[in-house]
């Protein structure tokens, strides 16, 4: 895709939308007996579950229109008019015009809805063949990484190299190689340097309209002072001292894309220009988002797993001219996994995060594969851990709290904990641990599981928030597990 697709959908916050996806471990002596959780669903079908990971929205397709050669794309693969390109192209923008970043991500179910919203206009302007036929080839091209080809199979492996294998890795893995982790709802980018984690960072992430992709990306250079070409969008007409075509330099007040960019893969970018108060929310059209100092101390860490040199001083001489584009070849690849996992164990303690894209992750099923990859049943919890991991689950599915989460859309709903005889007492009859009702921008729940004592993914380390402070935990960090970069 052209570098237009790429800068449309990392626009920097402060515009219209503007910022640029084992064996069961031995029952506990106190385990009480299991509760019914929830209702068993069938499981989503493969193109259920793409649809919902990689949601073609009307802006995400509006994006793609940037790309000089979709149309044309979509002559040869649907064989679409120009009549019905050009209609389709006019239903996407005016989508997208209707968007405000003021309240961007406030609703609940904005994605699901961006989702059902898109797939009921291009049925009425394409019908259901040609619709269908749409949502593929888009959900096809955001994921290409040009690497491998689709259809293949493979088995989990820690560290995958292929789409495929990120496909069946199991949850909430740990590389054991130089990769770095993306994890959209927990607003979190880990760096990890031969298996050991290095460094974390609080992010922002793509609006629910456009979602940060699920993916096996690879970051192959830093792009220093980057310039940027605003698109013929209606957004930017709304733009002072901004017009679609004219090109951004590199360091304009203008720029919204930051001292520095990483490209990871069509159409995705990690770069700086963020706000403190940007992270932690939504903030891009489908880009990690970072702070000017978080960027520069990344793409230092980077380079440094990467093999190549990347030194103070370097960085310093990009700063001073801020109007000279550079580019940093990194040594080798290193992968990005954008993942989207909303059950994360760590060290004795499950988070539930908040399923801000609406995927149906907070399901039962869910929770016992992140379970068993730790070696444990849900029934090998107590019953007071059982009864707040469910309610928990309720709270972050999206649903208000309302409802027990659902394995799939459809599923029939089973009543909360708080109705339920199996989950309503404990031994002797003692009512069970309830969590407490999460607030409105509450956005994960804590459960203590004491046997996930020792298990599971590792809490964020030195964790970089974008204040500009360092993090309480370094100074009582190891040294060996400082990020150290090459003189």
């Amino acid at each position: 895709m052209k570098k237009g697709l790429i800068l449309l959908l990392c626009l920097a916050a402060g515009f219209l939308l503007v910022s640029c996806t084992e064996p069961p471990h031995p029952t506990s002596k106190n385990a009480t007996p299991a509760p019914t959780p929830m209702a068993a669903a069938s499981p989503l079908a493969a193109e259920e579950k793409a649809a919902i990971a990689q949601p073609v929205t009307l802006p995400v397709l509006d994006a793609f229109f940037a790309d000089e050669s979709f149309p044309a794309l979509l002559k040869t693969r649907l064989q679409l008019t120009d009549d019905q390109i050009a209609k389709l192209k006019e239903l996407a923008h005016s989508e997208t015009a209707k968007l405000s970043d003021t309240n961007a991500g406030e609703a609940e179910g904005a994605t699901a809805k961006a989702r059902q919203s898109a797939e009921e206009k291009l049925k009425a302007l394409l019908g259901d063949e040609k619709a269908g036929q749409l949502a593929i080839l888009v959900r096809e091209r955001w994921s290409d990484t040009g690497d491998t080809a689709p259809g293949k199979t493979a088995a989990a492996t820690t560290n995958p190299t292929t789409p495929e294998e990120f496909a069946a890795r199991a949850p909430n893995t740990v590389p054991t190689d130089s990769r770095i982790v993306v994890n959209a709802p927990a607003y979190r980018m880990d760096v990890f340097d031969q298996g050991r984690l290095v460094k974390s960072y609080k992010i922002g992430i793509g609006y629910p309209q456009f979602p940060l992709p699920t993916a096996l990306r690879k970051a192959r250079t830093i792009i220093f002072n980057p310039t940027w070409t605003p698109p013929d969008e209606p957004w930017v007409a709304k733009m002072a001292n901004i017009k679609a075509g004219e090109k951004v330099e590199a360091g304009s007040a203008l720029n919204p894309l930051g001292p520095i960019k990483i490209p990871i893969g069509q159409p995705s970018l990690i770069h700086g220009g963020k706000s403190p108060a940007k992270l932690g929310t939504f903030a891009s059209h489908g880009c990690v988002g970072l702070t000017t100092p978080q960027v520069r101390d990344f793409a230092k860490i980077l380079a440094d797993i990467s093999g190549a040199t990347l030194s103070d001083a370097d960085l310093a001489r990009y700063a001073r001219d801020k109007t000279q584009t550079k580019s940093l070849k990194l040594d080798k690849d290193v992968p990005v996994e954008l993942r989207y996992e909303t059950i994360v164990a760590e060290d004795g303690k499950l988070h539930v995060y908040r399923d801000v894209y609406d995927q149906h992750t907070n399901t039962e099923e869910n929770l016992r594969e992140v379970l068993k990859a730790n070696g444990l049943k849900l029934e090998d919890l107590t019953a007071d851990e059982q009864a707040q991991v469910i309610d928990a689950l309720a709270q972050m599915s999206g649903k208000s709290g309302a409802s027990v989460a659902r394995a799939t859309p459809a599923a029939k709903q089973t009543p909360s904990p708080e109705s339920s005889p199996a989950v309503a007492k404990g031994k002797a009859g003692a009512p069970l641990k309830k969590t407490p009702r999460a607030g409105k921008n509450q956005k994960e729940i804590v459960i203590e599981i004491a046997a996930l004592k020792g298990k599971g993914y590792p809490a964020a380390l030195n964790l970089d928030t974008g204040s500009g402070k360092a993090p309480p935990a370094l100074a009582a960090t190891k040294p060996e597990a400082k990020p150290v970069a090459k003189p």
